[in-house]
């Protein structure tokens, strides 16, 4: 066997298959073998393999024993000359296996090698050659003298951007994302490092070849598509801890004494620091704005109070207890912000209509409550009323702002109505349009292009692939879908670094598929994108769904003794009322499946009761079973849940 591929999964079946469908295209010319560890994912990884790459040598481990570990066991049944250490959220190129093996065929002295990466939007990715992380490297990487002169010789060495990335270099440090490597040369310096859990294994493995005689090489001759770390979220504080613990490692194991301590030194520093930063941009993110709109509206409805206050309750002396601007404001102020955020008021892009939602419903709520009050209570029904449309005002006038100014995140969601272009041949395109129209998207236009030539495009299309460029300008794509099904991986990313054209996103379908995966914006180049022919996952049905449990786990609560009579078992719907109260369970949830990614149904919380409760025939097939767990996944309203409850209420002990 010449090439031995492997790929270590964990929860990110989506991407997997992608890389699935790209690596078998790649072998076709070469003697090899595909290897599929998987770190107990939960997403449904293993059907999936199953169903669709039924030729995987697979190996499912029953925990997650880390990324070293993983690789180590494949790599130990592995008998061929060539190791690959493929990443799960990577893309490879049709010819890529040939080049880099008759490349590492014609260099005995190289030991390992990697490629040139790009990400989701075809931008080059640095990381696709570094240097290794000395103490004053990893100096300038975490004090940031790296980023700002990336090109020089001194600050730039992590990742060696003073090297043309279009030429082959040797490089000191190859990404774990694509790691080629001589199998009798790993027989020699040992498998991948089990100390190191999750990073840091390919740095230290990649100096253990250099140590011991051979040369590691960037080869930028083909390319990988790389979303980078999809299934570790790298700003999190999570990652910047067990990233830099690794680098610690590494440093105790390769440098002198004094070389360690300096370099732990400098990595305690950092992980501190970037803890902090990664810590205050995650609080910023989600918190900036409900801050700013807490802050517009306390002081609108401040001043608002004086004037009424002077103007017209009190014109000649007098004023409003100091209870209204210590306890009332602030109580409305946070009913009116915890509304808008269930309306999804807070969700990105921004929907001034969720906006106007929020503050009604809340405003609502509050006025109900105030009139509920004893007179003493009752300050003013009209500071409410103005407050409110001061609240609207403000918070929509900041968006505007942030929207004109360009704000990171911070988009009016005024053109819902994307604009699409899906490039393909034949029925792969239509097949794809329609996982569009069905995943509720409104989509403003779909426009189908050809890769066949130009003489015999068929009806439907709008045009060539050679016109990709022209079309998107003309027609003002948003989106442009490529179907891997009918392109080659290198076309599609010629295509996604060639195009230049900034304001489009990419998406990659795989054949067969129900997803579609790519970059959202260039800010998140990493980020999963998939459509589901689902709607009880969006965001604002999630937290509809949340605060129904609660709400409705607090009525039986009040009429528990009520509930507890009628109901056919009475002891376990006291369970049940605990479980679903501290988020265990949901009083609705799919039927007869405890896998149900395995049934296409997306992940939620085991139910008490199931849609089925509406049928008063207790004899329902399996059939019939899936087919209304699908109905309700893809067509969920809150009111179908409430239904449910009320139609199953003497069950809910079950």
């Amino acid at each position: 066997m010449k090439l031995s591929i492997i790929i270590v999964n964990y929860n990110v079946k989506y991407f997997l298959e992608q890389c699935l469908h790209s690596v078998r295209k790649a072998i076709n010319n070469i003697d090899a073998e595909v290897f599929v560890v998987d770190n107990n994912s939960v997403d449904g990884s293993i059907e999936m393999l199953n169903q669709k790459f039924p030729e995987v040598s697979l190996i499912a481990n029953k925990d997650n024993v880390g990324f070293s570990k993983a690789n180590n066991q494949a790599i130990e049944r592995s008998s061929s000359k060539y190791i690959l250490l493929l990443n799960p959220d990577t893309l490879v190129e049709d010819n890529t296996f040939v080049k880099v093996v008759q490349f590492m065929d014609e260099h005995p002295d190289a030991g390992g090698l990697g490629v040139k990466m790009v990400d989701g939007k075809g931008d080059f990715l640095p990381e696709s050659k570094r240097g290794l992380p000395t103490p004053s490297v990893a100096f300038y990487k975490v004090f940031g003298l790296s980023k700002i002169f990336p090109r020089s010789k001194i600050f730039g060495k992590y990742h060696l951007g003073y090297l043309d990335k279009e030429k082959t270099h040797e490089v000191d440090i190859l990404s774990g994302a694509f790691m080629l490597l001589r199998k009798s040369i790993l027989d020699k310096t040992g498998l991948l490092d089990e100390t190191f859990f999750m990073y840091g294994e390919d740095i230290d493995l990649s100096y253990r070849i250099i140590k011991a005689g051979y040369k590691n090489y960037y080869f930028p001759e083909t390319r990988i598509i790389h979303y980078k770390g999809e299934s570790t979220k790298k700003g999190s504080v999570n990652y910047v801890v067990v990233f830099y613990k690794a680098m610690i490692i590494f440093a105790r194991k390769h440098f002198s004494s004094k070389n360690a301590w300096i370099f732990s030194f400098l990595i305690n520093m950092a992980v501190y620091f970037r803890a902090f930063v990664a810590i205050l941009n995650r609080f910023f993110s989600k918190a900036a704005l409900p801050l700013a709109d807490a802050i517009l509206l306390f002081g609108g409805i401040l001043g608002i109070k004086n004037y009424w206050e002077h103007n017209v309750i009190f014109p000649y002396g007098g004023e409003y207890p100091i209870e209204i601007v210590s306890i009332a404001i602030p109580i409305y102020i946070l009913v009116w912000l915890f509304s808008v955020y269930m309306s999804g008021g807070y969700d990105k892009p921004v929907r001034l209509p969720k906006l106007f939602q929020g503050l009604f419903i809340g405003s609502i709520i509050i006025l109900t409550f105030y009139a509920l009050l004893p007179e003493s209570y009752r300050f003013s029904r009209a500071l409410i009323v103005f407050g409110a449309i001061w609240g609207f005002i403000s918070m929509m006038g900041l968006r505007v702002l942030l929207h004109i100014f360009k704000v990171k995140n911070f988009r009016l969601g005024i053109n819902q109505n994307k604009r699409y272009a899906i490039v393909g041949d034949k029925n792969e395109p239509e097949r794809v349009a329609e996982l569009l129209r069905k995943s509720d998207m409104s989509p403003g236009l779909i426009g189908l292009i050809s890769t066949k030539e130009v003489n015999k495009i068929a009806e439907g299309f709008i045009g060539h692939i050679d016109q990709l460029k022209e079309i998107i300008n003309i027609y003002s794509i948003d989106e442009v879908i490529f179907c891997a099904k009918d392109l080659p991986s290198h076309t599609i990313i010629d295509y996604m670094s060639g195009l230049n054209v900034s304001q489009v996103e990419y998406k990659i379908a795989p054949p067969e598929s129900l997803s579609i995966i790519g970059s959202n914006s260039i800010n998140t180049s990493g980020d999963t994108y998939i459509i589901e022919l689902d709607s009880i996952s969006k965001p604002n049905n999630k937290r509809s769904k949340r605060l129904l449990d609660v709400l409705a786990s607090l009525i039986f609560a009040v009429l528990s003794p009520i509930v507890f009579i009628i109901n056919k078992y009475p002891f376990g719907f006291i369970r049940n009322l605990v479980l679903v109260l501290i988020g265990k369970k949901s009083w609705v949830g799919f039927q007869g499946t405890t896998n149900p990614s395995k049934h296409k149904l997306p992940k939620i919380k085991p139910g008490v009761l199931y849609p089925t409760d509406m049928i008063k025939n207790n004899e329902v097939s399996s059939e019939t079973v899936n087919r209304l767990n699908l109905l309700y996944a893809r067509n969920y309203k809150i009111l179908n849940d409430i239904n449910i409850i009320l139609n199953g209420i003497r069950n809910l002990g079950r």
